[in-house]
This record gives C-alpha cells, structure tokens and sequence, in this order.
C-alpha cells in the first residue's frame, strides 16, 4: 500500500473526527499556517463522489461527514488509479432522470439495499437495470462487469421484461461491452448503458 493521498488522509480523518471544517482538517493534516485550498479542493472533490457530505454545523460553518460509501470505497493510496466517472448511486440518479423523462416510473435501491437497483415500468413495460459505480482500479473493473452480468442473470425471472446493465461511461467498461458476444447478447437479450458524468445515458 502506497502514502495515501490527500483526499484519503480527509476520509481517515473524518472517519475519527466527524463534522470537522476545510480549515480545522488542514490545520490537521497540512499545519495550521498551511493553505486550506488543496483540502478545500480535495474536499469537494470527494463531495462530488458521495464520499463526503458537506452540510452547516451548529456553529454556522461547513463540516465535512463521511458517507457510507466512503467507509466501503476508501480513496485510493498515492500510486493507485484515481477513481474517475460516477459512483453507483450517482449512475442510478441519471438513470431515474432518463427514464423519468421517457414516461417510466421508477423506484431505485440507493446505496446497498436489496433488491433491482432500478425497477421502470411504462404501461405494460418492465425494465430492470442493475448498477455499478466506477471502481478504482482496471482489475477492479473487470471484476464488477462481471459480477453485474451474473447479477442481472440471476435475476431475470420475468419473460416480459427488459434487463440491463449500467456502468459508468469509461473506456473500459466501453470496450467489455462491446467485446461481449453477440450471440450472449442475443440470447439472454442483456443491452448495456453506459452514463456519462453529464448524466447522458448511451446504449452500447
């Protein structure tokens, strides 16, 4: 395991510390006449991933609180891959907006709940999509590709419904996709969706 980065001292810090400000993690980690601009950076950076919940304390000043994501998917060390693209909950908010604006009702399992990570139906139509975030290394990737794929698998008990996959859009998961069989595709009638940070949703 390499130095942890930045991003991954805040979390081990708040994992001890909850609710500490910008300015008391730095004063932390960096010394007290250090520039809290790198933890601010590093800070909203892990809040755009749902690492990090960023809300008013008591006092009136910002304090920073791990999320549960953050506790099961800790940053990586210094010499890892930094993790890119989305995080599952933020793949299934895009997906719940994109079908929501086809006319789908959806009901979504946030975090770790069991369950179709996201059940549509429209009419007599059923769709459902089983989700995986980013992850943040390429042997990691391959490894939830193919978890999702035994995932969707093993739970395709209605004849009359849609199913699908959904990954964040990343080269990787691009090229895995399309590098699947035609003939697996054909048969077990799986489609791929690939969701873009901007929350664009393609079919691969």
């Amino acid at each position: 395991m390499g130095t942890p980065t930045l991003p991954g001292r805040i979390l081990s810090l708040l994992a001890a510390q909850l609710g500490l400000s910008d300015r008391e993690i730095t004063d932390l980690l960096l010394g007290k006449t250090a520039n809290q601009q790198p933890v601010n950076s590093a800070c909203r950076r892990l809040a755009a991933q749902n690492l990090l919940l960023r809300t008013q304390r008591s006092d009136g000043r910002l304090g920073n609180y791990p999320t549960e994501g953050a506790t099961q998917a800790p940053w990586p060390a210094a010499g890892e891959s930094p993790r890119v693209g989305l995080e599952e909950d933020a793949v299934k908010q895009a997906l719940k907006t994109w079908l929501e604006e086809q006319g789908w009702k959806v009901e979504i399992k946030w975090a770790h709940a069991h369950g179709v990570d996201v059940a549509a139906a429209r009419g007599f139509e059923r769709w459902n999509i089983e989700v995986k975030g980013c992850g943040s290394r390429p042997e990691m990737r391959v490894n939830y590709f193919l978890t999702i794929l035994g995932e969707v698998l093993q739970r395709m008990s209605d004849p009359e419904a849609r199913y699908s996959i959904a990954l964040p859009y990343l080269p990787q998961f691009t090229k895995l996709s399309e590098r699947l069989p035609r003939l697996a595709k054909e048969r077990t009638g799986i489609s791929a969706l690939l969701v873009t940070e901007g929350g664009e949703v393609r079919t691969c």
